[in-house]
């Protein structure tokens, strides 16, 4: 084989399809765009026009908020995961648990704004706990444990919602 005798497979390259160029391409007169109006103009098309219809995204009541200028990004952790560490040996029981330490034992990815201790699973070890938040039954399972949780987030007033 010479290097002028190369060439790509049959039907692997496709030539471009030239619209608007006649009668006899198939393209031709309204190349493709159907009839007059907007939509065979260039440049301007309405997305979501419904023949004056309403649009469904109209019709449709506006509904919730995202707090994402004041929202806390929060790890959630459960007691069950934090025994499996320990257990491993990844996570000393000995000194106080928080955030840092559960990134460097591998238990979480990064430390985001906080972490939030939450109930399930049970835990056998006594460990001081230093977190953002933690639910009822998972402070409830610490303490029968022996051990203790202390939460950094400010406490809260009666009737306020949670962060």
């Amino acid at each position: 084989m010479k290097l002028h005798e190369l060439a790509d497979r049959p039907g692997a390259r496709k030539k471009r399809s030239r619209i608007g160029r006649g009668i006899g391409s198939g393209t031709g007169k309204t190349g493709g765009r159907g009839g007059k109006g907007q939509t065979a103009r260039s440049g301007v098309r309405i997305k979501g026009f419904e023949g004056g219809q309403m649009p469904l995204h109209r019709r449709l009541p506006k509904r919730g908020f995202k707090n994402t200028s004041f929202a806390l990004r929060l790890n959630e952790i459960n007691l069950e995961r934090i025994q499996a560490a320990i257990d491993a040996g990844k996570l000393d029981a000995g000194a106080p648990v928080d955030a840092e330490a559960l990134v460097k034992a591998g238990v979480l990815r990064r430390a985001r704004d906080g972490v939030r201790l939450l109930g399930s699973g049970e835990i056998k070890t006594k460990v001081a706990f230093t977190v953002w938040g933690a639910s009822k039954s998972a402070v409830a399972a610490v303490e029968k444990a022996g051990g203790s949780v202390t939460v950094l987030a400010p406490k809260r007033e009666a009737g306020e919602q949670p962060a």
